[in-house]
């Protein structure tokens, strides 16, 4: 079973610096953990809404409005993710529950979503 464990963006994410060393080296061994257990599919964290764009379909038939970021509602944003390949929803929840705190400071949250296949 697939899911997409979702790292929702914050002010710092956004900001777009390198999370802290200890933040990277637990992130590191977070990964690491998943590979070991063959279960990571892939992970990529993404540049901030200031190089990103929306593509806004308005009226069916009609094209669409193209707005270059960044944007504001920061909290309805993504930062990154990690695809795993698991057994079942239970365990899926189980690495998500072992993963640090993605953004740091309390500041993170993470979204748990089982993908189509």
């Amino acid at each position: 079973m697939l899911f997409i464990l979702i790292v929702k963006n914050s002010k710092t994410a956004e900001a777009g610096g390198p999370p802290n060393l200890g933040l990277q080296e637990a992130m590191s061994d977070y990964n690491r953990q998943l590979v070991a257990a063959g279960v990571r599919v892939m992970a990529k964290g993404l540049y901030p809404s200031s190089s990103g764009m929306r593509v806004t379909f308005l009226k069916e038939g009609e094209k669409p409005v193209v707005t270059e970021g960044p944007f504001e509602d920061v909290k309805e944003m993504i930062a990154g993710f990690i695809l795993i390949d698991v057994k079942s929803r239970e365990e899926a929840v189980e690495w998500a529950l072992k993963m640090p705190d993605p953004i740091g400071n309390g500041d993170g949250e993470i979204e748990l979503r089982q993908v189509h296949e």
